[in-house]
């Protein structure tokens, strides 16, 4: 009964298809869902323009879903490979290292802080006065190093 109806459509089956599974993605968003409706939605033009049997639009389908997913985690892998940030997204203090801050209180007895963003960072270093630009060199546990800038 379902097969019927959906040869019956023709190529408004894929179309369908094709916007249930874009539908899917919005509810359940991962990225995935949306190169198979793409995929689907190709299919029925294919299908609306050559009269495709519903063998041949199935094996259409089938190659327009393999290559929707390649080409669409080779989109999404490329945006998100140009975000340095997202390497040191659990290792914050790594991607504070060779950069210059001000020192918001004094190095007094090798101990002092700086204020990174909306954080306030303990560091470690020569004695010098609030205010004075200090470049961190490395990262201790929760501590920074630095030094001259």
């Amino acid at each position: 009964m379902i097969q019927d109806a959906f040869i019956s459509l023709g190529a408004w089956a894929w179309i369908i298809l094709g916007v249930l599974l874009i539908g899917v993605e919005l509810v359940a968003p991962g990225s995935f869902f949306i190169w198979l409706g793409l995929a689907a939605i190709v299919t029925g033009l294919f299908d609306a323009v050559l009269g495709l049997s519903w063998q041949a639009s199935a094996l259409l389908f089938a190659l327009l879903c393999v290559a929707a997913v390649i080409l669409g985690r080779a989109v999404t892998r490329s945006r998100t490979q140009d975000e340095p940030q997202a390497e040191m997204l659990n290792r914050r203090g790594q991607s504070l290292v060779g950069r210059v801050f001000t020192l918001e209180t004094p190095i007094k007895d090798g101990e002092g802080r700086i204020r990174v963003d909306d954080s306030s960072w303990r560091v470690t270093g020569a004695d010098r006065f609030a205010g004075a630009k200090v470049r961190v060199v490395r990262i201790e546990g929760t501590t920074l190093v630095v030094d001259d800038p």
